[in-house]
């Protein structure tokens, strides 16, 4: 198991869960943060640290978010193909690209 980054995280960006990873697996791409599940240590130090509530445990992650379990863990294949996933997945659910206005 390793911790998810959620919606919530769409255009937000803030650094808390990045300034107490102890491991550094978590990583910035175009409009969220994710974790490289390769990474994560599942410590969980994040989790509590996310103004928006937007990083879970993997089997807590909330059905409706469920498409961020492959989102982050695509950091593997490249921050293009995390960008490409963010981006679809926006475009479904109608979130536009406010940088950081959200």
């Amino acid at each position: 198991m390793t911790y998810v980054i959620g919606e919530p995280c769409i255009d937000i960006k803030d650094r808390s869960c990045v300034d107490v990873c102890p491991v550094d697996c978590i990583h910035e791409v175009g409009r969220m943060y994710v974790i490289d599940p390769e990474e994560c240590i599942d410590c969980g130090a994040c989790e509590p640290e996310c103004p928006v509530e937007a990083i879970f445990p993997e089997d807590a992650l909330p059905e409706k978010w469920q498409e961020f379990t492959a989102i982050n863990a695509a950091f593997t294949d490249g921050v293009e193909k995390v960008d490409a996933l963010v981006e679809a997945y926006s475009a479904e659910h109608d979130l536009a690209s406010s940088e950081g206005n959200r």
